[in-house]
């Protein structure tokens, strides 16, 4: 039976390294992005020339008729949607001192990382929902929202991201604890230091931390890492450890002495 999964943020990155897990695995897959759909013409060819089912839309996860549009899309292309990522994200466009941080980079941040997340959540809940009533047992819908180790490791240069990533720990949990009686887990993969667009201006500075071991596997995450926990998740062997945390940061996570 095909599957259908949507991953938003995926024209690069974490994004489309799950996207590209999930191809493989044999799901059509609906890669969701903010880039225009010509920025991401080769990535949908490439897909489709290694015999992946795979298309692309135009979504700004902070705006509710985009959402909306993504889902009906889908839905009308493919029926149900057994997968939803939660990937798309933004920094702030300015590292400012948290007595600096402006207004509008706070809501710019917390606009797309946790409302979008929220109500990507919801939407999905919903006809995820509906379909499961209809589908019964052979339908085991499942959502994973992709987080940071910023939801605990404190920033006070980028404290917007930091609280919206605590928020999606939370919209993890909330919606892990309301679709329990459903039948449908929710998950949260907590990706820690990958080398990505989103870090590459500060590379050099996770390289010398890397090194001297605040991570304890010594070597930056690649989104390949972060991929395969949402595999792990989307496989069904986790399902009953719903709003379980999926650490992806080479055990920063761990407090050694």
């Amino acid at each position: 039976m095909e599957r259908t999964a949507i991953v938003t943020g995926a024209r690069r990155g974490i994004g489309l390294a799950v996207a590209e897990e999930l191809a493989q695995a044999g799901f059509r897959v609906v890669l969701a992005a903010v880039s225009p759909p010509q920025e991401a013409a080769g990535v949908v060819a490439r897909f489709r020339e290694n015999g992946w089912t795979a298309e692309y839309q135009s979504v700004d996860i902070s705006k509710v008729e985009d959402r909306r549009d993504l889902f009906d899309r889908t839905e009308e292309r493919y029926g149900k949607i057994d997968v939803l990522v939660n990937n798309a994200g933004v920094a702030p466009q300015v590292r400012a001192d948290l007595l600096e941080m402006t207004q509008e980079s706070f809501d710019r941040v917390l606009s797309v990382n946790l409302r979008g997340t929220f109500f990507m959540c919801q939407e999905a809940a919903g006809r995820m929902i509906a379909a499961k009533r209809q589908g019964g047992a052979l339908y085991t819908p499942r959502i994973i929202n992709i987080g940071s180790i910023s939801a605990y490791t404190a920033s006070v240069s980028r404290g917007e991201y930091c609280i919206s990533k605590a928020g999606v720990s939370m919209v993890t949990s909330l919606f892990a604890s309301r679709l329990a009686e459903e039948g449908i887990p929710v998950f949260e993969v907590r990706p820690g230091i990958i080398l990505t667009d989103m870090t590459a201006a500060v590379q050099e500075k996770y390289q010398r931390m890397i090194e001297a071991g605040i991570t304890p596997i010594r070597r930056f995450g690649r989104p390949k890492d972060v991929a395969d926990c949402v595999m792990a998740a989307v496989s069904g062997r986790l399902d009953f450890a719903t709003g379980q945390v999926l650490n992806a940061d080479g055990g920063f996570h761990l407090r050694r002495l």
